[in-house]
Protein backbone atom coordinates (compact mmCIF):
# COMPACT_ATOMS: atom_id res chain seq x y z
CA UNK A 1 0.00 0.00 0.00
CA UNK A 2 1.41 3.58 -1.03
CA UNK A 3 1.80 6.30 1.69
CA UNK A 4 2.15 10.23 1.59
CA UNK A 5 4.15 11.75 4.29
CA UNK A 6 2.45 14.71 5.19
CA UNK A 7 4.75 17.56 7.32
CA UNK A 8 3.32 18.18 10.36
CA UNK A 9 2.69 22.42 10.78
CA UNK A 10 3.16 23.63 13.96
CA UNK A 11 0.18 26.80 14.81
CA UNK A 12 1.69 29.75 16.22
CA UNK A 13 0.79 30.05 19.99
CA UNK A 14 -2.49 29.93 20.84
CA UNK A 15 -4.08 29.59 17.59
CA UNK A 16 -6.72 27.05 16.95
CA UNK A 17 -9.96 26.84 15.63
CA UNK A 18 -12.03 25.65 18.64
CA UNK A 19 -14.87 27.88 19.50
CA UNK A 20 -15.07 26.87 23.37
CA UNK A 21 -13.18 28.79 26.08
CA UNK A 22 -9.96 26.31 25.79
CA UNK A 23 -8.54 28.81 27.94
CA UNK A 24 -10.47 28.33 31.52
CA UNK A 25 -8.85 25.78 32.68
CA UNK A 26 -5.15 26.51 32.30
CA UNK A 27 -6.02 29.52 33.61
CA UNK A 28 -7.80 28.18 36.69
CA UNK A 29 -5.26 25.55 36.99
CA UNK A 30 -2.11 28.34 36.92
CA UNK A 31 -3.90 30.50 39.46
CA UNK A 32 -4.93 27.63 41.62
CA UNK A 33 -1.40 26.64 41.89
CA UNK A 34 0.62 29.87 41.85
CA UNK A 35 -1.65 30.52 45.02
CA UNK A 36 -0.71 27.65 46.62
CA UNK A 37 2.84 28.44 46.14
CA UNK A 38 3.06 31.84 47.02
CA UNK A 39 1.16 31.03 50.21
CA UNK A 40 2.86 27.99 51.39
CA UNK A 41 6.34 29.57 50.66
CA UNK A 42 5.30 32.47 52.84
CA UNK A 43 4.53 30.56 55.66
CA UNK A 44 7.38 27.97 55.45
CA UNK A 45 9.56 30.91 55.59
CA UNK A 46 8.02 33.07 58.87
CA UNK A 47 9.15 30.16 61.15
CA UNK A 48 6.96 30.87 63.93
CA UNK A 49 2.92 30.85 64.55
CA UNK A 50 3.49 27.41 63.38
CA UNK A 51 2.12 25.48 67.02
CA UNK A 52 -0.80 26.17 68.90
CA UNK A 53 -0.87 24.01 72.16
CA UNK A 54 -1.42 20.37 70.87
CA UNK A 55 -2.04 21.46 67.32
CA UNK A 56 1.22 21.75 64.56
CA UNK A 57 0.83 23.04 61.22
CA UNK A 58 1.34 20.40 58.45
CA UNK A 59 3.84 22.72 56.33
CA UNK A 60 6.20 22.41 59.72
CA UNK A 61 5.71 18.69 60.26
CA UNK A 62 7.41 16.48 60.79
CA UNK A 63 8.73 19.11 63.80
CA UNK A 64 12.64 18.09 63.63
CA UNK A 65 14.00 20.76 64.74
CA UNK A 66 11.78 23.86 67.69
CA UNK A 67 12.05 26.39 69.77
CA UNK A 68 12.64 26.06 73.29
CA UNK A 69 9.82 24.17 74.56
CA UNK A 70 8.35 22.97 71.70
CA UNK A 71 7.80 19.05 70.86
CA UNK A 72 10.72 18.98 68.35
CA UNK A 73 12.63 15.61 67.22
CA UNK A 74 15.88 17.01 67.47
CA UNK A 75 15.88 19.73 69.98
CA UNK A 76 16.87 23.32 68.94
CA UNK A 77 18.09 24.14 65.26
CA UNK A 78 22.06 23.24 65.25
CA UNK A 79 24.11 26.33 65.18
CA UNK A 80 25.50 25.89 62.06
CA UNK A 81 22.19 26.30 60.18
CA UNK A 82 22.03 29.23 58.95
CA UNK A 83 19.02 31.83 60.65
CA UNK A 84 17.42 32.24 57.57
CA UNK A 85 16.71 28.56 57.41
CA UNK A 86 13.36 27.01 58.49
CA UNK A 87 12.13 23.85 59.58
CA UNK A 88 9.86 23.72 57.03
CA UNK A 89 12.51 24.37 54.18
CA UNK A 90 14.00 21.08 55.53
CA UNK A 91 11.10 18.98 55.03
CA UNK A 92 8.83 20.42 52.73
CA UNK A 93 10.86 19.14 49.42
CA UNK A 94 9.74 16.11 50.53
CA UNK A 95 5.93 16.31 50.02
CA UNK A 96 6.46 18.62 47.65
CA UNK A 97 8.66 16.81 45.37
CA UNK A 98 6.16 13.79 46.16
CA UNK A 99 3.39 16.69 44.35
CA UNK A 100 5.31 18.18 41.52
CA UNK A 101 6.21 15.07 39.89
CA UNK A 102 2.69 13.76 40.33
CA UNK A 103 1.19 12.26 37.45
CA UNK A 104 -1.76 14.81 37.41
CA UNK A 105 0.07 17.42 38.52
CA UNK A 106 2.51 17.24 35.59
CA UNK A 107 -0.46 17.47 33.02
CA UNK A 108 -1.58 20.32 34.97
CA UNK A 109 1.08 22.87 35.12
CA UNK A 110 2.66 21.57 31.73
CA UNK A 111 -0.79 23.36 30.32
CA UNK A 112 -0.52 26.27 33.09
CA UNK A 113 2.89 27.44 33.45
CA UNK A 114 4.71 26.40 30.28
CA UNK A 115 1.53 25.73 27.58
CA UNK A 116 3.40 22.32 26.71
CA UNK A 117 0.62 22.39 25.13
CA UNK A 118 -1.84 25.14 26.50
CA UNK A 119 -4.32 22.85 25.62
CA UNK A 120 -5.55 20.46 23.21
CA UNK A 121 -5.30 21.26 19.34
CA UNK A 122 -3.85 24.75 20.76
CA UNK A 123 -0.70 26.11 19.43
CA UNK A 124 2.33 26.17 21.26
CA UNK A 125 5.58 28.45 21.90
CA UNK A 126 7.63 26.04 21.13
CA UNK A 127 8.47 24.15 17.42
CA UNK A 128 10.30 20.97 19.19
CA UNK A 129 8.80 18.80 21.37
CA UNK A 130 11.52 16.56 23.89
CA UNK A 131 9.28 15.08 26.37
CA UNK A 132 10.33 13.47 29.77
CA UNK A 133 13.54 12.27 28.36
CA UNK A 134 16.18 14.90 28.97
CA UNK A 135 16.79 17.12 31.78
CA UNK A 136 15.27 18.53 33.87
CA UNK A 137 11.72 16.37 33.13
CA UNK A 138 13.69 13.40 32.97
CA UNK A 139 13.58 14.11 37.32
CA UNK A 140 10.31 13.56 37.02
CA UNK A 141 11.11 9.41 36.92
CA UNK A 142 11.49 9.83 40.75
CA UNK A 143 7.90 10.29 41.63
CA UNK A 144 7.68 6.09 42.69
CA UNK A 145 10.40 6.93 45.50
CA UNK A 146 9.05 10.25 46.64
CA UNK A 147 5.91 8.03 47.17
CA UNK A 148 7.75 6.10 49.87
CA UNK A 149 8.24 9.68 51.36
CA UNK A 150 4.77 10.96 51.56
CA UNK A 151 3.71 7.44 52.70
CA UNK A 152 6.11 8.30 56.05
CA UNK A 153 4.42 11.84 55.99
CA UNK A 154 0.83 10.32 56.54
CA UNK A 155 2.53 8.32 59.57
CA UNK A 156 3.78 11.99 61.10
CA UNK A 157 0.81 13.78 60.28
CA UNK A 158 -1.54 11.13 61.98
CA UNK A 159 0.71 11.50 64.98
CA UNK A 160 0.09 14.92 64.84
CA UNK A 161 -3.53 14.22 64.62
CA UNK A 162 -3.18 12.12 68.27
CA UNK A 163 -1.13 15.27 70.19
CA UNK A 164 -4.20 17.09 68.79
CA UNK A 165 -6.92 15.20 71.17
CA UNK A 166 -4.90 16.03 74.59
CA UNK A 167 -5.03 19.35 76.29
CA UNK A 168 -3.37 20.01 79.36
CA UNK A 169 -2.92 16.15 79.80
CA UNK A 170 -6.81 15.43 79.14
CA UNK A 171 -8.29 14.35 76.13
CA UNK A 172 -10.23 16.44 74.14
CA UNK A 173 -11.87 17.58 70.21
CA UNK A 174 -11.12 21.00 69.57
CA UNK A 175 -12.05 22.76 66.17
CA UNK A 176 -8.65 22.39 65.33
CA UNK A 177 -8.52 18.72 66.09
CA UNK A 178 -10.71 18.50 63.33
CA UNK A 179 -8.93 20.98 60.85
CA UNK A 180 -5.83 18.33 61.13
CA UNK A 181 -7.73 15.23 60.95
CA UNK A 182 -9.59 15.94 57.58
CA UNK A 183 -6.03 17.03 56.18
CA UNK A 184 -4.86 13.61 57.54
CA UNK A 185 -7.93 11.97 55.29
CA UNK A 186 -7.44 14.07 52.06
CA UNK A 187 -3.74 14.28 51.88
CA UNK A 188 -4.19 10.17 52.94
CA UNK A 189 -7.00 9.89 49.83
CA UNK A 190 -4.77 11.80 47.87
CA UNK A 191 -1.46 9.50 48.49
CA UNK A 192 -3.32 5.99 48.24
CA UNK A 193 -5.17 7.07 44.95
CA UNK A 194 -1.50 7.48 43.68
CA UNK A 195 -0.57 5.82 39.88
CA UNK A 196 2.41 4.55 41.45
CA UNK A 197 1.02 2.87 44.51
CA UNK A 198 -1.58 1.46 41.77
CA UNK A 199 1.29 -0.23 40.49
CA UNK A 200 3.53 -0.73 43.08
CA UNK A 201 0.39 -2.96 44.96
CA UNK A 202 -0.55 -5.01 41.38
CA UNK A 203 0.42 -3.31 38.11
CA UNK A 204 3.80 -5.38 38.14
CA UNK A 205 1.95 -8.67 37.23
CA UNK A 206 1.19 -9.79 34.19
CA UNK A 207 -1.50 -12.04 35.35
CA UNK A 208 -2.88 -10.32 38.78
CA UNK A 209 -6.00 -13.02 39.34
CA UNK A 210 -3.77 -15.54 40.50
CA UNK A 211 -3.18 -13.36 43.86
CA UNK A 212 -6.65 -12.71 44.82
CA UNK A 213 -4.90 -10.44 48.08
CA UNK A 214 -3.23 -8.09 45.35
CA UNK A 215 -5.98 -7.83 42.83
CA UNK A 216 -8.10 -6.54 45.71
CA UNK A 217 -5.86 -4.10 46.99
CA UNK A 218 -5.29 -3.19 43.26
CA UNK A 219 -8.95 -2.85 42.53
CA UNK A 220 -9.17 -0.48 45.99
CA UNK A 221 -6.51 2.15 44.66
CA UNK A 222 -8.17 1.70 41.23
CA UNK A 223 -11.29 3.06 42.73
CA UNK A 224 -9.70 5.80 44.59
CA UNK A 225 -7.54 6.49 41.74
CA UNK A 226 -11.08 7.78 39.32
CA UNK A 227 -10.72 10.72 41.74
CA UNK A 228 -7.29 11.11 41.96
CA UNK A 229 -7.64 14.71 40.30
CA UNK A 230 -10.57 15.89 43.15
CA UNK A 231 -8.21 14.52 46.17
CA UNK A 232 -4.94 16.08 44.98
CA UNK A 233 -6.50 19.51 44.95
CA UNK A 234 -8.62 19.25 47.92
CA UNK A 235 -5.71 18.16 50.14
CA UNK A 236 -3.50 20.91 48.55
CA UNK A 237 -6.19 23.48 49.84
CA UNK A 238 -6.93 22.27 52.56
CA UNK A 239 -2.65 22.00 53.86
CA UNK A 240 -2.89 25.56 53.28
CA UNK A 241 -5.91 26.35 55.69
CA UNK A 242 -4.72 23.64 58.16
CA UNK A 243 -1.83 26.03 58.46
CA UNK A 244 -3.62 29.28 58.51
CA UNK A 245 -5.97 27.83 61.24
CA UNK A 246 -2.88 26.99 63.38
CA UNK A 247 -1.32 30.40 62.36
CA UNK A 248 -4.39 32.79 63.07
CA UNK A 249 -5.11 30.80 66.58
CA UNK A 250 -1.49 30.91 67.29
CA UNK A 251 -1.34 35.01 66.98
CA UNK A 252 -5.25 35.48 68.93
CA UNK A 253 -6.65 36.48 65.62
CA UNK A 254 -9.10 33.27 66.16
CA UNK A 255 -10.69 31.13 69.04
CA UNK A 256 -9.78 27.11 69.02
CA UNK A 257 -13.74 26.35 69.94
CA UNK A 258 -13.86 22.86 72.57
CA UNK A 259 -16.13 20.59 71.20
CA UNK A 260 -15.43 18.10 73.62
Amino acid sequence: MSSIDVPVERGRFGQTARRDAWWLYPLLTFLGLAGFLAYSGWAGFQGNHYTYGGYLSPVYSPLIFGHPGEDSWFGAMPAFIPSFVTVAMLVLWMPGGFRITCYYYRGAYYKAFWADPPNCTVGEPRKKYLGERYFPLIVQNIHRYFLYLALLFLVSLSYDVWKALWFDGKFGIGVGTLVLLVNVILLGSYTLSCHSLRHLVGGIFDVLSRRPVRKKMYDCVSCMNRHHMLFAWMSLFWVAFSDLYVRMCSMGIWTDWRIL
